[in-house]
């Protein structure tokens, strides 16, 4: 494990981490590592990413070419390797633990089987034995076909291996599946010709119960709980997140034996986002991000540390406060438009909102379903909260150059 002895970034004895993956998350991981006093090199597959406008240096680079991220990390020699996508090679970073070239956060084992919807749902549901939504995996239109008629009508077909929502489809007949296999090819980050097919569940809402593994006064690694965080999805993706999501106690309970048994399994250090569905006091296991989850860009304004600046400590073996501050809760603010260089008009407005606040990724382009900044918003309670966010972002107008 890395000592929690930091350094000077830009000299011979900096604290140096590795970002694969430079969007708004990696971007607000980055500043809260500098904050710290850790040198950060952010590599993304496209050039002025988030994350590289505010890093110490940036790399460009398929990062599902395992011979490329090797060069970028044998160059650099980062204490810390931190994926912040799924679409990475992730084999690299097998090779990367076994050469001893950077700890890599989790771990390689954590960061393959998470970017790989098959790898954590058989480790969840067959390996952990946690409730989970009926599934089969398919590979082709015949199989998938199949898989629905064994989960039922309807069902959602994903790609093993995508984010935020990208290749899935609720289905409702057969006759919707065609099409529905064929955006889930073309929507991975990494076309393996395999999809997950999901039989629904009945559920009241869904949370992500955000997890950190950190080091402990005991000094060794424990897992510690943020509040649980409710939020709406429309097509695959978070448009509204609040924080905390109430729940009964017997609820909250089995979700965090559910986070623990999990990240537990997972290992390592950091923050793991757990997504489950609620039924009453039935919790069941739909999915989990190694890293900091899109839906906690509401903590931004609702604890004392963000989830980005829990994960910075966690990764470098320093101590963590999950504590909530108060209610608060996030929206999303979509380009709108297709263009590149997009501008903002309405921040003035927005930003008058009674305690409303924005973070403006930076992306330099922008398509109409893009997430292209978030409004956050803290209040009384929750249902305050979100209204506010909701009015500061709907006063966030994108517009073509």
């Amino acid at each position: 494990m890395i000592s929690p002895r930091l350094g000077t970034p830009l000299s011979p004895n900096a604290t140096r981490v590795l970002m694969l993956g430079a969007g708004e998350l990696g971007k607000e991981v980055t500043i809260a590592l500098q904050r710290l006093g850790v040198e950060v090199v952010a590599v993304d597959r496209y050039s002025n990413a988030p994350g590289q406008q505010v890093a110490h240096r940036a790399h460009t680079v398929d990062m599902g070419d395992p011979q490329a991220l090797l060069a970028i990390i044998e160059a650099e020699r980062p204490d810390l390797v931190v994926p912040e996508i799924e679409a990475i090679a992730t084999d690299a970073l097998a090779v990367v633990e076994e050469r001893g070239l950077a700890e890599v956060i989790p771990t390689a084992r954590a960061t393959q089987l998470t970017m790989n919807r098959e790898g954590i749902r058989r480790l969840a549901a067959e390996e952990l034995g946690l409730p989970t939504s009926p599934y089969r995996f398919a590979e082709s239109l015949a199989e998938v076909l199949a898989a629905a008629e064994a989960v039922g009508y309807p069902c959602v077909v994903k790609p093993v291996m995508s984010s935020s929502g990208k290749g899935q489809s609720t289905v409702r007949s057969a006759d919707e599946m065609p099409a529905a296999w064929e955006y889930a090819l073309a929507g991975g980050r990494i076309n393996f010709g395999r999809v997950i097919v999901e039989g629904f569940v009945d559920f009241d809402y869904e949370i992500t119960q955000l997890t950190v593994r950190a080091v402990g006064e005991s000094g060794d690694v424990e897992t510690f709980f943020c509040e649980p965080i409710g939020h709406l999805q429309s097509r695959g993706d978070y448009i509204e997140s609040w924080q905390p999501q109430p729940m009964s106690a017997a609820a909250l309970t089995r979700a965090r034996e559910v986070a623990a048994a999990v990240t537990g399994a997972l290992g390592g250090r950091g923050v793991f986002g757990v997504e489950l569905f609620v039924k009453g006091d039935e919790v069941y296991f739909s999915e989990v991000s190694p890293r900091p989850h899109d839906t906690g860009l509401v903590t931004l304004r609702s604890q004392r540390l963000s989830e980005f600046e829990l994960h910075a400590r966690a990764i470098l073996g320093l101590p963590v406060d999950t504590a909530l501050l108060t209610p608060g809760a996030s929206a999303v603010i979509y380009g709108g438009v297709d263009a590149t260089g997009i501008a903002f008009e309405g921040v003035a407005d927005a930003l008058r909102v009674p305690e409303a606040d924005l973070r403006l990724f930076g992306k330099p382009e922008s398509y109409a379903r893009r997430r292209m900044g978030v409004a956050v918003a803290t209040g009384p309670d929750v249902d305050t909260a979100r209204a506010r966010a909701g009015e500061a972002a709907a006063l966030v107008r994108p517009v073509a150059p």
